[in-house]
């Protein structure tokens, strides 16, 4: 198994950007140093709390300061772009990264970027997954033969001009692994259509870090459906798991620090007060018939987190293998390390004692 980092990132409102983008960019090079395997960092305009809008800028960067560790949008939010646009973007840092880069895609549906869009308010939402289907199929095929001519769908239209090879006008702009970088697809919700898309088509399916392991398993159902319908075989070595992850010389410790800490903070000041308001609280829940005033810090602690010394998250990641199979790749959530030396601690300890021990 590998392990990587999903970042969204996470700082609360009124946090200084300069200073938040040189903290994540520095948990990047630590996290190269340290020999994690990928780090994803995620893409929003209109949320404080997730406050990087170009994933790409801050991976271009990230790329000149880190040696092995693969990068990757987490995700491009389709809806947000100009299909044409974000296909010469993405080909172009792909040849920046000289192919250490993971494409990773999703629906965007976060609403005040769809309002930004144009595409909730007082026009009709409009049909994200549909989006992004064809914005992805028309992304590919640019990439396969941009050829001249109108491309147009419901939501875009833009014309490749006919070309002129003398003097080299025409679009030119191919990704630098071929066919193209290794897309990854999130999925959140049960049995995620997301996910069986993923498994349908052989990317990289990525299941985000808000659900428990019974739903977890229920990713899997979707990935294999989908490859089933395709006739593949679906491969657990690409699975993708995002938990919250947090390592300390004892359970005791670790508990405190989360309970006290910037992983408590990030849930009770954002999360549980976002997901109630666009009723999704519900995913988290073992039981759906839980109140929602039960979920709290220690449900999470005890129910979706990962906490504990070296033996206990060792025990803990061999359960969750046990309950859902496989996976290829642990992705531990990104928040902010404060205290530096105890989240590096922990991110050291999961590599370096944990890793070991997991079957």
């Amino acid at each position: 198994m590998e392990l990587g980092l999903f970042t969204m990132p996470l700082h609360p409102p009124g946090a200084n950007f300069t200073e938040t983008l040189k903290a994540d960019l520095a948990q990047i090079i630590a996290l190269d140093e340290l020999g994690y395997a990928e780090a994803w960092i995620g893409e929003h305009f209109t949320a404080e709390w997730e406050n990087i809008p170009s994933p790409e800028l801050f991976i271009a960067q990230a790329i000149a300061l880190t040696r092995q560790i693969r990068l990757g949008t987490g995700v491009s939010c389709m809806p947000n772009h100009n299909p044409f646009v974000l296909a010469s973007r993405i080909a172009q840092l792909d040849h920046m990264a000289e192919g250490r880069f993971n494409w990773g895609i999703g629906t965007g549906s976060f609403p005040g970027d769809m309002q930004v869009f144009g595409y909730w308010g007082e026009r009709p939402a409009v049909d994200n997954a549909a989006y992004s289907r064809a914005s992805l199929d028309t992304i590919l095929q640019l990439w396969a033969d941009p050829k001249p001519g109108v491309y147009e769908s419901d939501w875009w239209r833009f014309t490749i001009p006919e070309t002129d090879d003398d003097i080299g006008l025409r679009a030119h702009i191919r990704p630098y692994q071929q066919p193209h970088p290794p897309i990854g697809v999130a999925g959140v919700s049960p049995n995620s259509p997301t996910l069986k898309m993923a498994g349908r088509r052989g990317w990289i399916p990525m299941s985000i870090n808000l659900i428990p392991p019974k739903l977890l398993k229920t990713h899997w159902d979707a990935i294999e459906e989908g490859a089933r319908e395709e006739g593949r075989t679906a491969d657990r070595a690409k699975w993708r798991v995002a938990r919250e992850v947090f390592v300390a010389e004892s359970g005791a410790e670790a508990r405190r620090q989360v309970a006290t800490g910037v992983m408590a903070r990030d849930f009770e000041q954002y999360f549980l007060r976002l997901l109630p308001k666009v009723g999704r609280l519900d995913m988290m829940k073992t039981d759906p018939g839980m109140a929602d005033s039960d979920v709290t810090i220690d449900y999470l602690i005890d129910n979706l987190f990962i906490v504990g010394s070296v033996d206990e998250v060792a025990q803990k990641l061999n359960d969750l293998k046990g309950e859902i199979g496989d996976f290829g790749t642990l992705l531990a959530m990104g928040h902010e390390w404060e205290p530096y030396g105890a989240w590096h601690q922990s991110m050291s300890l999961l590599k370096n004692e944990v890793l070991p021990r997991v079957a």
